[in-house]
């Protein structure tokens, strides 16, 4: 099958076999590792990326439904000249990760979550991650990285609010 789609801002076209997963066009075709194969069902969300600027478990979508779409990884995510999205800087700056297998799809999650609800309550950033299991941690950092971020994003005239900005209109 013939596909064309943009991913991290770049279009990629190719011909791809009708049942190869996304996760595996964009670890093995793009070259792109952030999205981990965890479980292969959905269960852990290791493989969640953007697709059209929704978070997605990309296991669980083939790349031929990605025809034509706008998938963003969490390599995506940061500025050109490599400064980190502010998502990203809140989970180091936070802490928010361990073994960092989980991590970019939590940071991917979060992102999605930001742009629905751009100021989200604590209860809340726990059910927006409901999904995306992490094994190492009990969460509380995860959870304190995407409230710092959520007050970044927030903030006006702020790098990160620009940073968001950019980020969402290459999505």
């Amino acid at each position: 099958m013939r596909l064309k789609l943009t991913v991290n801002g770049v279009t990629r076209s190719g011909e791809v076999e009708p049942r190869l997963l996304l996760v595996h066009y964009l670890r093995e075709v793009c070259g792109l590792r952030a999205a981990n194969v965890g479980c292969d069902t959905t269960s852990c969300g290791a493989c969640t990326v953007l697709l059209n600027g929704e978070s997605v478990k990309s296991c669980t979508v083939l790349a031929a439904q990605a025809n034509g779409q706008s998938v963003i990884t969490v390599e995506g995510l940061a500025g050109e000249s490599g400064e980190l999205h502010p998502v990203q800087r809140a989970f180091r700056e936070q802490h928010g990760l361990q073994c960092g297998f989980c991590t970019p799809g939590m940071v991917m999650a979060a992102t999605s979550l930001l742009a629905e609800n751009p100021h989200p309550t604590e209860q809340e950033v726990r059910e927006g991650l409901e999904g995306n299991f992490c094994r190492c941690t009990g969460y509380h950092n995860i959870v304190r990285a995407v409230l710092a971020a959520a007050e970044a994003l927030s903030a006006p005239d702020s790098p990160a609010a620009s940073a968001a900005s950019e980020a969402e209109v290459s999505a």
